[in-house]
């Protein structure tokens, strides 16, 4: 499990154990199930990540509600539910070269406007190639936490953070990729390959 579920978990086994003590043997249910429910959603499995050096993987769990190309080439764009996965993981190694934050809405997730117009985290990694990707809050998620500093080094697959309680992530392809997902597929992060950079060098 995320570490960051622990400082949601304690609180409310504690109120579960407190209600139960007293009596209030309902409320302790309602507690307790609360309680299993940010453990299922704080879940955090080993993924077995793709070792292809032309694979880029997914950033996220969720299902692919997007894809957009244009002559600067495609966005991809992935929506996670609250029974989705929620930490996110590097699409390529690297190093984090940008890592901007920027103030928004709290619109539902799976809204296209939601690229543009919700809180955002913008990251960069830049290593033999670059490749850019944003973390998205939703209407519930309200907290976007990420792990990796600006500077620090990261392989592929690593976990860098994740957004709380529901959200999107956003990531951008330039033209020497090839996408291998569409519109509707469901996928793992860390796992499941997005793309392949197209092999110029």
């Amino acid at each position: 499990m995320a570490k960051d579920g622990y400082y949601f978990i304690a609180p409310l086994l504690l109120l579960a154990a407190v209600s139960f003590y007293f009596g209030f043997v309902p409320v302790g249910i309602v507690l307790f199930c609360l309680a299993l429910f940010v453990g299922f959603f704080f879940r955090d499995p080993d993924r077995r990540i793709p070792t292809d050096p032309n694979a880029i993987v997914s950033p996220a769990d969720g299902k692919i509600v997007r894809i957009e190309a244009d002559e600067k080439g495609s966005m991809v764009s992935i929506f996670l539910s609250v029974f989705n996965v929620h930490v996110n993981r590097a699409p390529i190694g690297g190093v984090i070269t940008k890592r901007d934050h920027e103030r928004g809405s709290f619109l539902v997730a799976y809204d296209d406007r939601a690229s543009v117009e919700n809180e955002r985290l913008e990251l960069c990694i830049s290593g033999d190639r670059e490749l850019t990707f944003r973390l998205i809050a939703g209407i519930v998620a309200r907290r976007i936490v990420v792990w990796k500093q600006q500077g620090e080094s990261v392989e592929k697959g690593d976990r860098i953070g994740l957004i709380r309680f529901g959200s999107r992530v956003d990531i951008l392809l330039p033209p020497a990729c090839e996408v291998q997902v569409k519109e509707g597929d469901r996928v793992s992060g860390g796992s499941s390959i997005l793309a392949y950079w197209k092999d110029t060098r």
